[in-house]
């Protein structure tokens, strides 16, 4: 019998899109554009800053692009979830933190055209894109996914 965690899986990503959500608005609302908090020194601020791009600022200012990927993105994520998913626990959290991350910068977009970014990380002298919640979400769902897939060969377990 296939297994889906369904009621845990959108807790999971419900709750990763309010944290992803309050927070660009706590950014947005309590800091000026461009300003930033220290929280580890120079290592890890919070600055406010806007994304107009993907990763990088890559493709910056194509919105129609970004809604019609990210409605493809994520039709093929809940069919995956429907197809491969089923009894493996991993794969069921990868995709629910995908879905999630996904949502959360698509709410960005549709609302103002752009993505409130605000973690900021230097790394060995590497200021690293500045990034959000919903990415970090988006990251570490693909790492579980991966390893899922090429590290763990589960993919899809069956009893």
């Amino acid at each position: 019998m296939e297994k889906y965690r369904i009621g845990p899986m959108l807790i999971l990503a419900i709750g990763i899109l309010i944290f992803d959500q309050v927070t660009k608005f706590l950014v947005t609302t309590q800091m000026s554009l461009g300003e930033s908090i220290p929280v580890i020194g120079e290592t890890l601020q919070i600055t406010s800053h806007r994304n107009s791009g993907a990763a990088w600022g890559m493709f910056e200012n194509r919105m129609l692009f970004f809604y019609i990927i990210t409605v493809i993105v994520i039709g093929f994520l809940i069919y995956l979830y429907k197809t491969e998913a089923s009894n493996n626990l991993m794969m069921q959290i990868g995709i629910a933190m995908l879905l999630a991350g996904a949502i959360g910068n698509f709410i960005d977009r549709l609302l103002f055209q752009e993505v409130v970014d605000f973690v900021d990380v230097m790394i060995i002298n590497y200021d690293f894109p500045i990034f959000n919640v919903a990415d970090s979400a988006l990251t570490v769902g693909v790492i579980i996914l991966l390893i899922e897939v090429f590290i763990t060969g589960k993919g899809k377990e069956t009893k």
